[in-house]
């Protein structure tokens, strides 16, 4: 089952045999809410450059839109509030703030953040839990169990009812669980959980979220803007139809526009417009895009004769697109979706930085841009890829002055540089729509990662070494671009040591450090040696170490320095719990079988 938490304002997605949950929300509006509550009540929008780049849900009501030019949302509402959002840095800290506090709630560590402001989880082995321990004798005094190992945390909840709003509306949130399909059943546990992480998500940390609960990413990505905002929508069975009952799930995508559903992008749209209205769709042009003109819903494409995936495939196919590309696009039309929830990474699997312009052509201008966004990326790559670095300690002076050591989580391999050229314009004074984007790749140079020499001196190296002489490839005309966009881009990560076949950490410092670390659990017994003279008389008995083999047991262990007296030798180490001896190389395993 899946959850999908939408809009920090939220949304939540929810189950096939799985239960996925994801949440979503305006998250850059919601920051600025946050810090100002007074915002809440009022139109807000963001602003970037001359753009609108998001806004809140009051603004939406009274007319304005994403993408759309600042002076016109001021002309639709005067009293509009508009804030800058240029930096994005506060945005971007509270979404990993969000994004943690949510997977904390995760067994399987499927937990996929999509942009700033939403999150899918997959809770299936959560609700499959659930399920086996409820009472079906008595529902309405059930208790979700949180934590698999401890039946003492989690809440009390009505099993009989469901959370939230349902699709179809009409529907009743009151369950008759003699009779209960476990889809249904399943499905309603899902809601409960979307209701209490939501109502935790805002108690805990000030913020709303918008959650729909469903099967698949698609599903409950969608009927989680159902309603908003600080809502949650949970899309009912059947989900399968047949000759005399038509299932809630075509019906819920029907009503869908084919532009708005996940997956299918401007191009494919297009092309699907035109093919249900027999002639291109018009759309809002100019420099800033807008939406288009003619809505063709879900059940429009449906409704041509003879459509399905073979014909779906000739409609849009064609050179650069996959084959296959009908079957894929039949099957988010009818809300199928076999995309999994990702696992939850510690590290991003790139870091990309952009800006658009209304027109740029001059060589000093785009050198200016590219060392403005080298900064900003090596800004990123230290705030996402940098952690305090525990293999190092400072002294006790040295602790209070010098700035704490930080340590690569991942280095990037490669560098990516992306534009945008904007196309000429034809002869009647217009200019084709084109999101076409070129780019050159080039391997990270090492001084890249650098934490002695300053930011300037970096960004300097990587301007003149590798981003210009990169454009130059890019573009080996001297002038004449028309660029609307460059991107920078750091990809390939390679994970350090502290992941699967990672690189980065120092063994050597870990075993130099381990006996300071260890030292406070370790229990060590003070040897008190007699005399020789003392020694009792035995005859052929062994329950007492003579003085000779006393002396010999204190030598070796007199071998082991005060920084090393974990180490037998330079290859095996000795485990403190158990005291067996193994090489150096098992010990990460040994310890997680001691913690199993």
């Amino acid at each position: 089952m899946l959850v999908n938490f939408v809009n920090f304002v939220n949304p939540v997605n929810d189950c096939h045999a799985e239960t996925t949950a994801a949440i979503h929300h305006p998250a850059l509006c919601s920051v600025f809410e946050h810090q100002d509550p007074s915002l809440k009540t009022v139109p807000l929008a963001v602003q970037q450059k001359q753009i609108v780049v998001t806004c809140n849900y009051e603004a939406r009501r009274r007319g304005l839109r994403k993408l759309q030019l600042i002076h016109e949302a001021k002309r639709v509402c005067p009293d509009v509030v508009i804030v800058l959002g240029e930096d994005l840095t506060r945005f971007r800290d509270a979404s990993k703030h969000l994004y943690a506090f949510l997977r904390s709630f995760s067994w399987n560590s499927r937990c996929e953040r999509l942009g700033f402001d939403e999150v899918f989880l997959d809770v299936t082995d959560i609700i499959d839990y659930n399920v086996s321990i409820l009472n079906q004798n008595d529902p309405t005094n059930a208790f979700f169990c949180l934590v698999k190992h401890d039946p003492t945390v989690g809440f009390p909840y009505n099993a009989a009812r469901l959370m939230g709003h349902l699709y179809p509306r009409t529907a009743t949130e009151i369950l008759e669980t003699a009779s209960l399909d476990p889809l249904h059943l399943r499905l309603a546990l899902g809601s409960h959980l979307a209701h209490y992480i939501r109502s935790q998500l805002e108690s805990e940390k000030g913020y709303t979220a918008t959650a729909g609960v469903s099967t698949n990413k698609l599903l409950a990505k969608l009927v989680g803007s159902t309603y908003k905002p600080n809502a949650q929508t949970t899309l009912l069975p059947p989900y399968v139809g047949d000759d005399d009952i038509t299932d809630n799930v075509t019906s819920f995508m029907d009503d869908h526009e084919v532009g708005k559903i996940p997956g299918i992008g401007f191009k494919i749209a297009q092309k699907l417009r035109a093919y249900a209205l027999q002639r291109p769709a018009d759309f809002d042009a100019g420099l800033v895009y807008g939406d288009t003109r003619e809505n063709v819903l879900v059940r429009d494409i449906r409704a041509c004769p003879g459509i399905g995936p073979e014909t779906l495939e000739r409609v849009l196919g064609g050179s650069g697109v996959p084959k296959g590309i009908g079957a894929r696009v039949w099957g988010l039309l009818n809300g199928c979706d076999e995309a999994e929830v990702g696992q939850a990474r510690d590290v991003p699997r790139q870091i990309s930085i952009e800006d658009s312009y209304i027109r740029l052509e001059r060589i000093e201008d785009v050198i200016k841009e590219l060392r403005m966004l080298a900064r900003r990326l090596l800004e990123r790559m230290h705030t996402d890829l940098l952690e305090e670095d525990e293999d190092v300690t400072p002294s006790d002076g040295a602790a209070l002055t010098c700035p704490v050591p930080k340590r690569w989580l991942a280095r990037p391999k490669t560098i990516r540089l992306s534009t945008r050229p904007r196309p000429p314009q034809n002869a009647d004074g217009s200019r084709n729509r084109s999101f076409a984007r070129i780019s050159k790749s080039a391997q990270m140079p090492t001084f890249v990662f650098s934490l002695k020499d300053g930011m300037d001196v970096i960004v300097n190296r990587l301007l003149n070494e590798t981003l210009v002489p990169l454009f130059r490839k890019l573009h080996p005309e001297k002038s004449g671009w028309n660029l609307s966009l460059i991107n920078l881009a750091a990809t390939n990560m390679v994970d350090a040591a502290s992941e699967i076949g990672g690189t980065g950490r120092d063994i050597g410092k870990m075993f130099k450090r381990q006996d300071a670390v260890l030292k406070q659990w370790r229990v060590e017994e003070s040897v008190m040696k007699e005399a020789p003279q003392e020694v009792p008389e035995r005859v052929g008995s062994e329950d007492a170490p003579t003085p000779s083999q006393e002396a010999e047991s204190y030598i070796i262990d007199g071998w082991l320095s005060e920084d090393d007296d974990d180490m037998i030798d330079g290859d095996s180490f000795r485990c403190d719990e158990c005291g067996a001896v193994m090489p150096t190389f098992a010990m990460g395993a040994h310890y997680r079988w001691h913690a199993s």
